[in-house]
């Protein structure tokens, strides 16, 4: 029942399953796709015969390998701004969901696609799943990203992943709790969709309102990350390093390909 061009939008009885589909690009989130899933959350909150939601990504490489450098290396500071802002509202709308989310990670989650499953309620992974914050690597401040790690993470490993850049396989982020479970391939999506059922046959008006709490105690640092997001990046991309590394990270991967 899809009616959106980069993702999909199917029903399995209760569960709402959200599929990024941009498979040529890994995934990779642009302007059109976060509109896009923003669009679905809205009509899941609003719709009682929702129970719970799942997210994954279309083909067998990646949930979603993070941002669009192609998109970003356009950005000047202004654009920048706006660009947080958008992932504020994707964000909040993940977070503050009042159905359970679960996210099926079929491959990649990197930078801001790691960010968008830590913000999910559960996490079932393949052995193909690889999660981390290699933003550094393409010249981005990684501001929005230590924020949530931390809290799963703590300090001293969130600042490793992030200065380093490092991906994690999957057995390793199961050990650190960023995976809940590690499943085979084929029974991934079938095992996200039982857990999403399950949750939402729970009383909802309950898990509505411990929903809410949970985003009450995480909102007031939420909303300090993304502020200090947007002054770092509109110094970032005033000064035009992550566009000039993330241009010559694209002009490279164009000349293996050739």
């Amino acid at each position: 029942m899809s009616t959106y061009q980069f993702i999909d939008f199917d029903l399995h009885g209760r569960v709402c399953l959200i599929t990024l589909n941009r498979p040529e690009l890994m995934n990779a989130w642009h302007e059109e796709m976060r509109a896009e899933v923003v669009d679905a959350l809205e009509r899941v909150k609003t719709d009682d015969a929702i129970g719970a939601v799942v997210f994954t990504g279309a083909g067998d490489r990646a949930f979603s390998a993070g941002q669009d450098l192609n998109e970003s290396t356009t950005f000047d500071d202004d654009r920048a701004e706006v660009w947080i802002e958008e992932f504020r509202k994707l964000y909040s709308d993940v977070r503050s969901m009042p159905k359970p989310t679960v996210s099926a990670i079929n491959g990649v989650a990197a930078g801001s696609a790691f960010q968008f499953v830590l913000l999910t309620d559960y996490r079932v992974g393949n052995s193909r799943a690889r999660m981390g914050q290699p933003e550094i690597n393409s010249g981005i401040a990684s501001i929005t990203g230590p924020w949530i790690m931390r809290e799963i993470l703590g300090l001293s490993r969130t600042i490793e992943m992030t200065l380093s850049g490092r991906i994690l396989s999957a057995e390793e982020a199961l050990a650190l709790g960023l995976l809940h479970e590690m499943v085979a391939t084929e029974s991934l999506l079938e095992r996200a969709i039982a857990y999403a059922d399950d949750l939402a046959s729970k009383p909802p008006l309950a898990m509505r309102l411990i929903k809410e709490r949970f985003w009450e105690v995480l909102a007031p640092s939420f909303h300090d990350a993304f502020d200090s997001a947007i002054r770092y990046h509109r110094e970032s991309y005033g000064a035009g390093e992550p566009q000039q590394v993330g241009t010559d990270f694209l002009a490279e991967r164009a000349a293996r390909k050739s």
